[in-house]
């Protein structure tokens, strides 16, 4: 088994390529051949590592608008 992940985690795509097929899919804008392509091309590593990035990117912003939208009441 650490075979099969020391396989996976030498894929092709650096970080920042895996970054933008993650927010692609963050915003569920993807083709059948270029997922298809990129899941064969994406490292595990990078991709659990964007998603976490992404999810902290997608908090912020939501805390930030709601701070904005309170303000705006007061």
């Amino acid at each position: 088994m650490s075979d099969d992940i020391k396989e996976l985690a030498q894929r092709k795509l650096n970080f920042f390529q895996t970054l933008k097929a993650i927010l692609w899919a963050f915003l569920g804008i993807r083709k059948g051949a270029s997922y298809q392509e990129d899941i064969s091309r994406l490292n595990p590593v990078h991709i659990i590592l964007a998603g976490i990035i992404g999810v902290l990117i997608f908090i912020f912003i939501l805390v930030m608008v709601a701070r904005w939208a309170i303000s705006g009441l007061a």
